[in-house]
């Protein structure tokens, strides 16, 4: 409470905006995926998984690269200038978002939010640093992680409620509840930034490059070339040689602070996964009914699907706020003492093992309880990297450096989001693992003949009538049966209801597979921390 009591007032009116600005994106962020790529989804936009990763990898560009450009110009225009703007970028989006049901229409409106929350992070999190002292900032940080989850907590029951009225309603309100920060920014007199205010745009960009290699113009070679390949669907083994090249130039040039930064990107590629690939992979596989009656859960908490009463996947993911609300500052404060980088580390390797944990099984308990685990690494490595970057920030270069710290995220996320839509397509989409089984047991294939696909039907032993009735509704001319009523449709020539027909896939395919080499990329991302904590303790004082 001592600590506490050293915050002044924009320290706390900033923790509200940053919780208002959070409710609002989580409450989109936790059910999007769903909206965009779930098969069976009534009103969904029922999109593939491989383009729900592309419009994840524009998101995380976005989102995570602009930062590293609105940082600097945050410290030299103005922090309350900056955060306005975001919020008319932000509202824009969610409106895009709630109109547009085309592909790239939609995408383009989920790149105005990504905007607009690209260019509000380091307007808020500048000013944020500059409200704290070196001996604060282990519970400066783990207070404002507190209140982002705070607000990440309360966006899917947001979600849920509006999600009851429309689709378009979740977009809408969300855009009117991060307007609400507009009326925030009266609250408290601007908080210098400190930068210089000479700066020109130019200037900014270079003088971010320079902190991030040498020579400079590495950096935006290499990320534009990375940006290129996949944008433009080359060939896997000229995507892997160009990805390879670029982060071997970069990492043979990068200076300390970039080193950190690449290291970084392995834990958030495999963090993003949790928000981008888990929520489907919840509603496509894990069983929380027992955990529904055990508990004799609320309705507001669950969801009646063909296998039976479910916790919805956006309150299963909910354990991960709920779990850092309740307990981040005092983890915040037990490490407090701890070398910031021995945190990270940690974070890291318990994190990987938690995702793994939250795949393994079937269990809706043992989903909640990897997802638990998974919020116990991120408490120890996330609001960590946040305050390393803030301490060895030069003055005048606060909000430069917080925009660092999306730069490994843009990294993680974008790479991980195309991985993710690929791996999950083909290891993990219970639909297209649906029409995978149609093919091969029943021999019911793509683009089959209506006619023909009834013979089948009728073969497996249902009525005649039945068939025509169940193939007809499926059917879908030049697809044969389609994606949405796959996994249905497997059910009724196999004679199973749909909790069967869910374990038969599960047994058959494996899909808890997919989670083993996202878990080994944060272990390998952890051992090259620990390799840079050796070298950072000779740089650095030793309580950085």
């Amino acid at each position: 409470m001592g600590q506490l009591s050293q915050f002044g007032r924009p320290f706390w009116m900033l923790n509200i905006m940053e919780m208002i600005e959070r409710l609002a994106y989580y409450g989109v962020r936790v059910v999007i995926p769903i909206y965009i790529a779930q098969a069976d989804e009534i009103n969904g936009l029922h999109f593939t998984q491989i383009q729900k990763g592309t419009i994840f990898f524009v998101w995380a560009l976005v989102q995570s690269l602009v930062p590293m450009f609105s940082g600097g110009f945050a410290d030299r225009y103005g922090y309350k200038r900056t955060i306005a703007t975001s919020v008319f970028l932000a509202a824009t989006g969610y409106i895009l978002m709630a109109t547009q049901r085309d592909y790239y229409a939609f995408m383009f409106g989920c790149s105005v939010l990504a905007l607009g929350t690209a260019v509000f992070k380091p307007g808020i999190q500048g000013t944020l640093v500059q409200t704290i002292s070196k001996e604060t900032s282990s519970v400066g940080w783990g207070t404002f992680y507190m209140v982002v989850n705070i607000g990440g907590f309360l966006g899917p029951p947001l979600a849920h409620y509006l999600y009851g009225i429309s689709w378009p309603a979740v977009f809408y309100g969300c855009a009117g509840i991060v307007s609400l920060n507009l009326l925030m920014l009266l609250t408290y007199k601007e908080v210098p930034a400190g930068g210089d205010q000479k700066g020109t745009p130019w200037t900014i960009f270079k003088t971010t490059c320079v902190n991030m290699s040498r020579p400079w113009w590495i950096v935006p070679v290499g990320m534009v070339g990375i940006a290129l390949v996949f944008l433009l669907q080359f060939p896997k083994p000229i995507q892997m040689a160009v990805v390879g090249l670029s982060l071997g130039a970069l990492i043979v040039r990068t200076t300390r602070v970039g080193a950190f930064i690449w290291l970084m990107s392995g834990f958030w590629l495999m963090f993003m996964q949790l928000f981008d690939m888990l929520p489907n992979f919840i509603v496509d596989w894990v069983d929380s009914s027992a955990i529904v009656t055990a508990l004799s859960l609320p309705s507001w908490m669950t969801d009646v699907t063909p296998r039976g009463t479910m916790i919805t996947q956006e309150w299963m993911i909910n354990a991960n706020s709920g779990l850092i609300v309740i307990f981040v500052i005092f983890v915040s404060y037990l490490v407090s003492r701890m070398r910031r980088l021995t945190s990270i580390l940690l974070g890291m390797t318990i994190s990987a093992a938690g995702l793994v944990a939250a795949g393994f099984t079937m269990s809706g308990y043992l989903c909640i309880l990897g997802i638990m685990l998974f919020s116990v690494g991120e408490m120890l490595a996330s609001p960590k990297m946040n305050e390393y970057l803030g301490v060895i920030a030069p003055e005048g270069q606060k909000a430069l450096y917080m925009g660092y710290a999306n730069i490994p995220l843009a990294i993680g996320w974008s790479y991980g989001s195309l991985m993710g839509g690929e791996v999950y397509d083909k290891l993990g989409d219970k639909a297209n693992l649906s029409l995978n089984y149609l093919a091969t047991k029943f021999g019911i294939v793509s683009g089959m003949a209506q006619d023909t696909i009834v013979s089948k039907v009728q073969a497996t032993g249902v009525d005649p009538t039945r068939a025509a009735q169940v193939v007809a509704d499926a059917f879908v001319q030049g697809e044969g049966i389609s994606r949405v009523k796959a996994t249905e449709f497997l059910g009724i020539v196999s004679g199973m209801d749909a909790a069967q027909t869910t374990t038969m896939l599960w047994n058959t395919y494996h899909p808890y597979k997919l989670w083993y080499q996202f878990a080994a990329i944060g272990i390998a991302s952890s051992i090259g921390i620990a390799i840079y904590s050796y070298f950072a303790h000779r740089w650095q004082t030793k309580d950085v």
